[in-house]
């Protein structure tokens, strides 16, 4: 399926990330991990698991590279972009897959952990995204015909549905999101395609959190971190390329659409010819359902 095929994997040198490598790589692809090493709070720990993922995939046949730069920094990505292009002539997918976890209520948030983590999500989604479709633009322009390219993007539960202590974490995965439908809109003419895949498993940030260490059923796992790698490699291939600007929750052995935030029939609430102040308290009770008194509340819903 991706024979001939170089992607680039951010994030690749654990649990999901890894995953992704093994599976792209056994379909033909030539991965570039890329992975600081660093632990789940973004700390450095002194681990170089790139280099350890990119030599599994050399000692089971496939071509694999291990890459440091981080995705925090904007120029560093480019230069990692401009490597890679330089090495085998071509890039044809990324999959943003890098992210830490500085989790806290609202009312305790520190700003260097809310700059850390929107720094490592959504900035470095951002940038990867911005290097890669610049690349792929100018080969468009320059041969006249449409690229294959893919960006695959990593969201989560926390960001489309919400997770009380997440805020900073939510408010990231959610505008990746957001970023993969407006980036399908503005490279559908170039021929490349951005999808997100929101996986459900247990890897190191879910059982920070609390998540069960163990979910098997008989011999497999519907939590093991490999379960969404065969959507995203499908997604990495050329295959896919009629598919765009989609969010796709992997739940075990489950592939679930997920539409973005739209306006639902039936729950509206209209005045005259403008809104007034007055008229708003009982026409959003009529929509939400609430008794005088009452609290409509999401964590309710």
């Amino acid at each position: 399926m991706l024979k001939g095929r170089v992607v680039v994997v951010t994030g690749g040198g654990r649990g999901i990330g890894r995953a992704h490598c093994l599976e792209l790589a056994r379909h033909g692809a030539t991965v570039v991990v890329n992975d600081l090493g660093v632990g789940l709070r973004g700390d450095d720990v002194g681990e170089s698991p790139a280099e350890e993922v990119a030599a599994e995939i050399v000692k089971l046949g496939g071509e694999a590279v291990a890459d440091m730069a981080s995705v925090t920094d904007w120029d560093g990505v480019g230069a990692m972009v401009g490597r890679i292009v330089e090495r085998y002539g071509r890039l044809d997918a990324v999959v943003n897959n890098a992210g830490i976890l500085r989790d806290g209520m609202i009312t305790r948030l520190r700003e260097e952990d809310v700059d850390q983590v929107l720094a490592v999500h959504l900035k470095g989604t951002m940038a990867l995204t911005h290097h890669a479709c610049a690349h792929w633009r100018e080969v468009a322009r320059a041969t006249g015909e449409q690229v294959a390219g893919r960006i695959v993007n990593t969201t989560s539960g926390a960001g489309l549905a919400s997770n009380v202590g997440q805020a900073v974490y939510g408010a990231a995965k959610a505008g990746i999101a957001n970023l993969t439908l407006v980036t399908a809109m503005e490279m559908a003419r170039y021929g490349v395609t951005a999808n997100a895949v929101s996986p459900v498993a247990r890897t190191r940030m879910t059982t920070s959190v609390g998540m069960a260490e163990e979910s098997r059923s008989g011999g497999w796992d519907p939590m093991d971190p490999e379960n969404s790698s065969p959507v995203v490699a499908w997604l990495a291939s050329a295959e896919s390329g009629w598919l765009s600007g989609a969010v796709l929750r992997v739940d075990g052995n489950t592939v679930h659409r997920v539409q973005p935030w739209t306006v639902l029939d039936g729950h509206t609430a209209a005045g005259g010819e403008r809104l007034s102040a007055e008229e708003i308290d009982s026409g959003l009770r009529r929509v939400f359902g609430v008794l005088p008194g009452g609290i409509a509340s999401l964590s309710r819903r």
